[in-house]
């Protein structure tokens, strides 16, 4: 082979490789860089720890909810309150990485962005001031009762988070995360799972908020029903709770009774299409944007055909919401039908109290019209002073809620119940899920999120 044509070959080959080379490093500083440096795992982040006093999390009031102790070259995270927020504020671990706010307000909490006289001078890093308030956070904790599930409280006109518990939880302190750690990941009940926002679960009746908006926009709130107790089309077959039969209802008696015939009744003749437009007004199908990792609810049908919209219609089927989402839900109709993006950061400052930035509260969806929301309202009032919802009632305030009880693969049933207060001038909405319960939301989880609206009415 001519020489000259060799060494063309082998300068093509060279230009090639580096080409290659160029495209990889451009493609991996614009799309990769940031996951790979956002990654809990990555060593060069506890590098740049050696050099910070990584910063405090306070709950609204300024109580201390996380703070790093400092002895030499050890940077020691603590969690005064333990357990309590290690599904909000989650861990910081040398070991086993970072997660939850600890993970997605990294670089605030490392105060990145300053610069040091020295590499040896240790700086302090920003603060985190939440929305959440320590004493209902404390209660809504009590009330679960060592059971399986998920409270979230938020103030409907704002999406501020009020508390948020998930249970199971672990400690998140260092010594004890990594004392217990293959027991936390080894267990089948899922300690590490944050419920609240990660968990997807039937939201059961609860759901029919949604179906009752779809009803009063398609005309069809005047509508009375034959309801025999069981609703039979194209081969399905749903039974009401109880295989109770209300006979002739209405549309408000049976939101009030939660009568499953009726509804899907609803969701079959309106048709796949309407009940899913309606689905993702109220976002399910999109991704959440909040300062926490959170699960997307979701209909998971590929193609919804209207015996599919019927178990939609219920809260059953292929539909999943986290207990966040149905909360939001709650306060879409409390807040005149408008989704507010919920937050859990309240604010960033610095050490010596100076506020870097300040969160607002910002709409996420114009989901219904203010007719409409208000008209749901009415129907939620109704569920809780003569329907299934009568447990929740609380003397000298008005509650509007929905009970849910929802079948899963199981055979005990998640129990529901979403509501806010006072239905006037809504303060609080919240969204109370026992998992595999095995009772009756109204029963049981109405209870919960009663007690957890009169504690936080109380102290205003």
């Amino acid at each position: 082979m001519n020489p000259n044509k060799r060494m063309i070959r082998v300068l093509i080959a060279v230009c090639l490789m580096f080409l290659s080379l160029v495209t990889y490093l451009l493609y991996f500083n614009m799309f990769e860089a940031k996951k790979v440096a956002a990654n809990p795992y990555n060593k060069r982040q506890w590098e740049d720890e050696k050099f910070v006093k990584r910063g405090n999390i306070y709950d609204s009031d300024g109580l201390l909810l996380a703070e790093t102790e400092v002895n030499g070259d050890e940077r020691i995270r603590r969690y005064p309150k333990g357990k309590l927020y290690s599904h909000i504020i989650g861990y910081c671990s040398r070991t086993y990485g970072k997660s939850q706010l600890e993970m997605s307000y990294d670089k605030q909490l490392l105060g990145q962005g300053d610069i040091s006289i020295s590499f040896n001078e240790l700086r302090a890093g920003y603060d985190l001031n939440l929305t959440i308030q320590n004493s209902l956070q404390q209660y809504a904790y009590d009330q679960l009762n060592g059971r399986s599930g998920a409270v979230v409280a938020i103030e409907p006109r704002t999406g501020k988070i009020l508390a948020m518990v998930s249970y199971p939880d672990f400690d998140p302190n260092a010594e004890r995360l990594e004392a217990d750690w293959n027991t936390i990941v080894e267990r089948k009940d899922s300690p590490l799972l944050a419920r609240a926002t990660q968990g997807l679960y039937p939201p059961g009746s609860t759901y029919k908020i949604a179906t009752a908006a779809a009803a009063y926009e398609t005309g069809r709130i005047a509508e009375t029903f034959q309801d025999t107790g069981k609703f039979e089309q194209d081969g399905l077959h749903v039974d009401n709770y109880g295989k109770t039969a209300y006979g002739e209802i209405d549309l408000k008696r049976a939101f009030s009774v939660s009568s499953n015939f009726a509804f899907c009744t609803l969701g079959y003749e309106m048709g796949s299409d309407k009940v899913l437009e309606m689905a993702e007004r109220f976002g399910i199908n999109k991704s959440i944007d909040f300062d926490l990792a959170s699960s997307k609810s979701q209909i998971q049908y590929k193609k919804m055909k209207n015996a599919d919209a019927a178990l939609v219609s219920i809260g059953q089927g292929q539909l999943l919401m986290t207990p966040l989402h149905v909360a939001m839900m709650g306060a879409t109709v409390a807040n005149g039908g408008t989704m507010m993006k919920p937050y859990v950061v309240d604010s960033v400052t610095t050490s010596s109290g100076l506020t870097l930035s300040q969160s607002k509260p910002s709409v996420l969806y114009e989901v219904l019209s203010t007719e409409c929301a208000d008209y749901l309202g009415e129907l939620m009032q109704d569920v809780v002073e003569n329907g299934t919802g009568k447990s929740s009632r609380i003397s000298g305030i008005t509650v509007a809620g929905k009970t849910g009880t929802a079948e899963n693969e199981t055979d005990k049933d998640h129990a529901w119940f979403v509501g806010y207060a006072p239905a006037e001038n809504p303060q609080i909405a919240v969204a109370v899920l026992l998992e595999y319960d095995g009772g009756a939301g109204g029963t049981n989880a109405g209870p919960i999120a009663k007690n957890i609206i009169r504690k936080y009415l109380s102290a205003k």
